[in-house]
C-alpha cells in the first residue's frame, strides 16, 4: 500500500487572517489530553491568539458533518440546544510578553450551545466579514458498542520491516445492524492526524453481535519515526534542544540541527505523537503570558531533494502545508533552513517532503520503521437505513508494541 498523505486543501495558500492567528488548540479539559475525539457532553475548548492585539470580535460556529465530512442533512436545531453560531467572549490581552496578542477562548458546550447529537462536527472561527478564518475537526461519540484494536508487524514480506498492521473488531449486542455494509462506516487515524487515514473498509468475517476487520494489507500504515522535539519553556535560557538564543525586537531560539542520512535507523525517542503542550515557566498563566519566539530550524544535506520542496510538519499547524513552515536550501551551507513563530512550549515535530503533485511524504527525511510507537484510533460510524445522520457509536484505540 502506498501511503503518502494527500493534502486535501488548496497549498501553499495562507491569509491575512491565518498569518496573525497562532497558538489553535481544540482540547479537553483534562490535562495531558491531545484528542478532540471525546464521549458527547464532554467539554471542549477552543483557544488560539491573534498576533494584531486589537481585540478583534470573532464568532465561532458549529456545524454537522457526515462520515465522510460533508455537512449533513440535520438541521442546526436537530443538533444543537442553542445557537449554532455565537461571540467569543473569553477575550484577553498578553501580559509583560514581547510579542503582543490577543487570547480567545471558548468552552462548548456552553449556555449557548449544547451538542445533542453524536457525530463529526466541523467549528469555524469567523470575522466581522462572515468570513471563516479557520476550521478545526471534533467527534462526539456514543458508547453503544465496544471496539477490540490489534497493532502489530505487517506480514506482508516487503513492507515487514517498515509498516504496521492494524486490525480491529466491534461488537454492537445493543445495536441492531441489518446490512452492516451500509449501515456502518469505519475510519482508521493515526496520531489524531487526519490526513493519515484509512476509510472504506466492509468487515471481514461476521459473527452474532459482532464484526470483524482483519485485513493483510488493506489496514497497513507506514510506522514512520519518533517525532523530533524541542523545549521553548524558557524565553531567555537555553533548554531541551534549543543550542542559541538571540534578542532582536523578540527573542530567537536556535534548534541543533539534524543531518539527514540515507542510511538511517530506528531511534527510541519518546513522543507525544507530533502534538504540542502552551507552556511557561517564566510566569504564571501560560495563556497570556507565555511569550513567542522566532524559532529557528536547520536540515543538513549534501544536495537538495529532486523536485521536492522540505516543511517542518506537526500539530502546531495542524499538520497542513503553508509557505510559513517552508525550509529553503542554502547552497553555502548545504543545509535546508527556515524559521516559524511559535508560542513557549514543549513541541514535537518532524521533516515532510513534498513533490510537484503536492503528495506530502513524512518517511523520507525521518525514514519509516516497524517499530514506531504510534496511536491508532477506530471510529465506528452508524446510519441504519433511513437515517438521517451518521451516529458515532463507538470508538477503539490501540498502540504498537514491539514484543508482538
Amino acid at each position: 500500500m502506498t501511503q503518502k498523505i494527500i493534502i486535501l486543501c488548496i497549498l501553499f495558500t495562507t491569509s491575512f487572517f491565518a498569518q496573525n492567528i497562532k497558538s489553535i488548540q481544540l482540547r479537553p479539559l483534562q490535562e495531558n489530553n491531545y484528542s478532540s475525539i471525546v464521549p458527547l457532553g464532554t467539554v471542549l475548548e477552543l483557544s488560539f491568539d491573534d498576533l494584531d492585539a486589537d481585540s478583534k470580535d470573532y464568532n465561532y460556529r458549529i456545524e454537522h458533518m457526515t462520515h465522510d465530512w460533508q455537512k449533513s442533512r440535520l438541521l442546526s436545531s436537530q443538533y444543537i440546544d442553542g445557537f449554532d453560531e455565537n461571540s467569543i467572549l473569553e477575550v484577553t490581552n498578553s501580559f509583560n510578553t514581547f510579542q503582543n496578542y490577543t487570547h480567545y477562548a471558548v468552552q462548548i458546550p456552553n449556555v449557548n450551545s449544547v451538542i445533542t447529537k453524536s457525530g463529526n462536527y466541523l467549528i469555524s472561527v469567523i470575522d466581522d466579514y462572515d468570513e471563516v478564518v479557520f476550521s478545526r475537526k471534533f467527534v462526539l461519540y456514543e458508547s453503544v458498542t465496544t471496539v477490540g484494536v490489534n497493532v502489530s508487524r505487517s506480514r506482508n514480506t516487503k513492507t515487514i520491516n517498515t509498516q504496521q498492521t492494524v486490525e480491529f473488531t466491534v461488537n454492537h449486542p445493543g445495536l441492531r445492524i441489518n446490512n452492516p455494509s451500509q449501515e456502518i462506516n469505519v475510519v482508521l487515524l493515526k496520531n489524531q492526524n487526519w490526513n493519515e487515514q484509512i476509510s472504506g473498509l466492509q468487515p471481514t468475517f461476521f459473527q452474532q453481535n459482532q464484526l470483524q476487520y482483519t485485513y493483510a494489507n488493506k489496514t497497513n500504515f507506514w510506522g514512520g519515526n519518533e517525532y523530533l522535539n524541542f523545549d521553548s519553556k524558557f524565553i531567555r535560557n537555553k533548554s531541551i534542544n534549543i543550542f542559541q538564543i538571540e534578542m532582536k525586537d523578540i527573542f530567537h531560539q536556535y534548534l541543533y540541527p539534524y543531518t539527514y542520512k540515507e542510511d538511517i535507523n530506528y531511534r527510541y525517542n519518546p513522543d507525544i505523537n507530533g502534538q504540542f503542550v502552551i507552556r511557561t515557566l517564566d510566569a504564571g498563566n501560560p495563556n497570556t503570558e507565555a511569550d513567542y519566539a522566532m524559532m529557528h530550524f536547520t536540515l543538513f544535506a549534501d544536495e537538495p531533494f529532486a523536485n521536492k520542496e522540505v516543511y517542518v510538519y506537526g500539530a502546531f499547524n495542524n499538520f497542513e502545508i503553508s509557505e510559513e513552515n517552508k525550509l529553503f536550501y542554502n547552497f553555502e551551507a548545504k543545509s535546508y533552513q527556515g524559521q516559524i513563530l511559535l508560542k513557549q512550549g514543549f513541541y514535537n515535530y518532524t521533516f515532510a517532503t513534498v513533490d510537484e503533485h503536492k503528495n506530502v511524504d513524512t518517511n523520507q527525511i525521518n525514514g519509516t520503521f516497524f517499530q514506531t510507537e504510534n496511536e491508532y484510533t477506530v471510529l465506528v460510524y452508524y446510519k441504519p437505513f433511513g437515517g438521517l445522520y451518521d451516529r458515532v457509536v463507538g470508538i477503539g484505540a490501540g498502540f504498537f508494541n514491539q514484543s508482538r
